[in-house]
């Protein structure tokens, strides 16, 4: 099990969906782009995997327009970051969460093996499918850290935690694998001729919603608007029979693990016109003109 675990989340780069930049501009003048990752980005492929976590059911989608407010397999109640963005490459949080962080089934892992050990596997594997994504002739890559996974609903309430309160080694490894990521990024910035490689800094993007939740018209960082279980709704994922708060928009949270359509907008914007303290060395604006 522990050998497992240790190396399941190899498989979480994944092809999630393929679309136009066309919120940029005209799509026939830049092209395709790419976007990788987890759930925080997926549009809907996980339907078509064999795996018990699904959000192709209700009340998922319910915010997102284009399908009428069904669901579509996206993990959120409207438009994902990368629906609004269109592309990035993502990684990281659930290779912690799901692997690492697993109560019980990690603890295997985390005897046979440290936290610099653990992240020591994920960077190298990254720099080797970074590369290769260069060799196929990708120049413009967005590379989302890990956000602060000990604050999400799940790890909350799992923990027992006050509404104030985070777990800190799961922040803790988030902030010990970003500051590799960044010394990759730099590396292979260097090293890969005519590539850019932007990092996004969603950690202290996410941290700033949660800390200062109601100067963007939030009512809560704490709870899950769609979920079951604990003081934040954040141990059953968002399913038909879940609860489901009526204020979508005044909630980080989704469900126990996502942002909603509200936080992902936030977040957008600031990917896309912000300042080198959450994207750097260029945003997507500037980088779209690059």
């Amino acid at each position: 099990m522990a050998a497992r675990v240790k190396y399941s989340w190899s498989l979480a780069l994944v092809l999630l969906c393929i679309v136009s930049l066309s919120y940029f501009g005209n799509a026939a003048d830049i092209g395709a782009s790419f976007v990788f990752g987890d759930s925080l980005v997926d549009a809907g492929n996980n339907n078509y995997l064999p795996t018990l976590s699904k959000a192709n059911i209700p009340p998922n989608g319910i915010d997102f327009k284009a399908s009428g407010g069904q669901p579509t397999g996206r993990y959120t109640n409207g438009r994902t970051i990368g629906d609004i963005v269109g592309f990035s490459i993502t990684i990281g949080a659930n290779d912690f969460l799901n692997n690492y962080l697993l109560p019980v089934l990690s603890i295997g892992a985390r005897i046979s093996e440290t936290p610099d050990g653990f992240i020591d596997d994920m960077i190298n594997h990254l720099r080797d499918q970074l590369t290769r994504l260069y060799q196929l002739d990708a120049r413009k890559f967005v590379i989302g850290n890990v956000g602060p996974i000990g604050c999400i609903p799940y790890q909350k309430t799992i923990n027992q935690l006050n509404e104030n309160e985070c777990v800190d080694l799961a922040n803790k490894l988030a902030k010990q694998y970003n500051s590799r990521l960044q010394n990759l990024l730099t590396e292979l910035n260097g090293k890969l001729p005519g590539a850019t490689f932007v990092v996004a800094n969603v950690y202290d993007l996410v941290m700033e919603l949660i800390t200062n939740y109601e100067k963007y018209g939030f009512i809560t960082a704490s709870k899950a608007c769609c979920g079951n279980g604990g003081q934040f709704a954040g141990i059953i994922p968002c399913g038909p029979t879940s609860t489901m708060c009526k204020d979508r928009d005044k909630h980080v949270f989704w469900d126990p693990y996502h942002p909603s359509e509200a936080a992902n907008l936030i977040i957008a914007r600031q990917l896309l016109y912000g300042s080198t303290k959450y994207i750097s060395p260029v945003n997507l604006k500037q980088l779209r003109n690059l």
